[in-house]
């Protein structure tokens, strides 16, 4: 298939790329720059040009191509909301060429989608349409396009990581780091589901291959890591001291991340798994964390 790939020079993307390209498939990669155009073609990818901001360039580049992997998302937290409207603009457009065609359309969310009630694993079968995280519009505009005739599929991520990256960990590396301390909320029991981010390029590519409309999957290689054991690993790759925080000083700390640290996360990934053969083989969360350099990422 020739995959039309948004977020190809992402951290997630820029491993998708080669694990299609390996399979067989050509890939159509979405880039803004000169720098994203060269990495493209070294991966051996054809370069198309486009924006987020522009959802019409998107559809352009999704009629070239016989199935859509979507998974750039504008990160500025601080922004959040805004970003979250726009990927549901990205997402109506792209739909819209793909209407009646038959054609794979992947698109991306996060665990907590599937949240089935406090304490509980998320899972592949739940949405949480009342979810207060307003990625939900991704999966809510995901259903509205599918009703439309699109063959929608959902990729869920949790925290995924590497050894310089680790999701929504990374950027909390940099307020320890400015901080002083690491915190965590309360008992530090809060969990975060992850996966390596080379398994959950293999998932999106298994996801393609054995496209099925309307399915959910969790990529999550680990169901729930505890904040207190993450804060630690970071506190000690950092050299600085742990503290544990009241729920009145989480916004203090945090800033526009506050609500996220105080987040329970854990989500199973047994259908996953079951329907795509997908068998994760990653290091853990805690292993890539031990092994990164601080300095790097708190720069």
């Amino acid at each position: 298939m020739r995959v039309f790939l948004t977020g190809a020079t992402g951290f997630i993307g820029s491993r998708i790329v080669p694990e299609l390209i390996a399979a067989g498939h050509r890939v159509l990669g979405l880039t803004r720059s000169d720098d994203g155009a060269a990495a493209l073609t070294r991966a051996g990818a054809d370069v198309y040009r486009g924006s987020l901001a522009e959802p019409e360039s998107l559809a352009r580049g999704a009629a070239q191509a016989d199935a859509v992997i979507h998974t750039a998302f504008d990160h500025d937290f601080t922004r959040f909301l805004a970003n979250c409207e726009k990927d549901r603009r990205v997402i109506e457009a792209i739909g819209d060429v793909l209407s009646g065609s038959g054609k794979p359309f992947l698109i991306t969310s996060g665990v907590g989608m599937g949240n089935v009630g406090p304490g509980e694993l998320a899972i592949e079968q739940s949405f949480d349409r009342d979810n207060p995280n307003p990625r939900r519009l991704s999966e809510l505009t995901g259903e509205t396009v599918a009703a439309r005739g699109v063959s929608v599929a959902v990729v869920r991520l949790p925290q995924v990581h590497d050894t310089e990256k680790q999701g929504l960990i990374t950027p909390m590396i940099r307020i320890a780091r400015a901080k002083g301390y690491v915190a965590y909320v309360g008992e530090g029991n809060t969990r975060w589901s992850a996966a390596h981010v080379a398994d959950v390029a293999r998932l999106y590519r298994l996801a393609l291959e054995q496209h099925e409309a309307g399915a959910r999957y969790n990529a999550v290689a680990e169901e729930g890591i505890p904040a207190r054991e993450i804060a630690e690993v970071i506190a000690a790759g950092l050299g600085i001291p742990v503290r544990s925080l009241p729920p009145e000083q989480v916004a203090e700390y945090y800033g526009p991340f506050a609500h996220f640290a105080a987040l329970d996360l854990p989500a199973s990934s047994e259908w996953t798994r079951e329907k795509l053969g997908w068998e994760p083989t990653g290091p853990s969360l805690l292993q890539d964390l031990k092994h990164m350099n601080y300095g790097a990422v708190a720069a």
